[in-house]
C-alpha cells in the first residue's frame, strides 16, 4: 500500500466530490477552501505541493488532511510523481492554488475540465508572474483575480470567473495583493461550489453556466 493509499484509508470514507489541492507557498486559498468543507460540500482529500517545506502542507496535516510533497529533481520527474498522485487519489476536481509549476499536455489533458487554476489578474491580462506590478506599470484603474479551466497553455484556459478591484492612486503591489487576497478567498470557494453543484461544467471547451454558455465571466464581488 502506498503513502497516499495509507494516509487516505485512515480518513475513513470518502466524501462523494473529492478535492485536490496543488500549492507550493502558504495555502491562504487552501485554508479558504477548508472553512467550507463539510460532508455534504466536498471533501479536501489530499494536498500536494512541490515544495516539502510549503506551508501548505503543514496547514492540512493541522486539520488532518493528507498532505504530501511531490518529488521534484526536474520537471519530467516531478510531473511522472504527480501524475502517479493523481492516479491513485482519483479526484473529482484539482484545484491549483498558488502551484507555482508550469504543467505540461500529458499531465493537464487528462484531467481538462477538472482541474482549475485561480490567477491573480483579470485574464487574459497578465498571464505569469508579477500581475500586481504588472498592472501598476501600465496604469490600471481596475485589478482583479481570474479562475479557470487549466489547458496546457498558461493561464490560458476557458475563463469560469472573476473579482474585480479598484486600484487607489497610493496601491503599491504589495497593498493591492493585501487587499485582493480576501476576494481571491472567495472567488475561489464560490467557484468551487459552483463546480461541485454542476452549475458550472466545461463542454467541448466552452464553459457553461446552468446549460447555458457563458458570455463572460462569472462576477464574485
Amino acid at each position: 500500500m502506498s503513502e497516499i493509499d495509507k494516509e487516505l484509508s485512515a480518513q475513513g470514507q470518502p466524501n462523494d466530490f473529492r478535492i485536490v489541492v496543488l500549492a507550493s507557498g502558504r495555502g491562504s486559498n487552501l485554508n479558504a477552501l477548508m472553512q467550507r468543507q463539510r460532508p455534504d460540500n466536498y471533501q479536501i482529500a489530499a494536498v500536494l505541493s512541490d515544495k516539502p517545506q510549503a506551508p501548505a502542507l503543514a496547514l492540512a496535516r493541522a486539520a488532518g488532511i493528507p498532505a504530501m510533497a511531490i518529488d521534484w529533481p526536474d520537471r519530467i520527474r516531478g510531473e511522472a510523481d504527480l501524475r502517479r498522485m493523481l492516479r491513485q487519489l482519483q479526484p473529482d476536481l484539482i484545484v491549483l492554488a498558488g502551484f507555482m509549476r508550469i504543467l505540461s499536455e500529458p499531465t493537464v489533458t487528462p484531467w481538462i475540465g477538472r482541474m482549475i487554476n485561480i490567477h491573480p489578474s483579470l485574464l487574459p491580462l497578465y498571464p505569469g508572474l508579477h500581475t500586481h506590478q504588472r498592472a501598476l506599470a501600465d496604469n490600471r484603474k481596475e485589478h482583479g483575480a481570474s479562475v479557470h479551466f487549466v489547458t496546457p497553455v498558461l493561464d490560458g484556459g476557458p475563463i469560469i470567473s472573476q473579482t474585480r478591484l479598484h486600484i487607489r492612486p497610493d496601491d503599491t503591489a504589495e497593498s493591492l495583493a493585501e487587499r485582493l487576497l480576501p476576494q481571491e478567498h472567495r472567488l475561489l470557494a464560490t467557484t468551487v461550489a459552483w463546480l461541485r453543484s454542476g452549475a458550472v461544467q466545461l463542454t467541448d471547451s466552452q464553459v457553461m453556466y446552468n446549460g447555458t454558455p457563458l458570455q463572460k465571466p462569472l462576477v464574485v464581488p
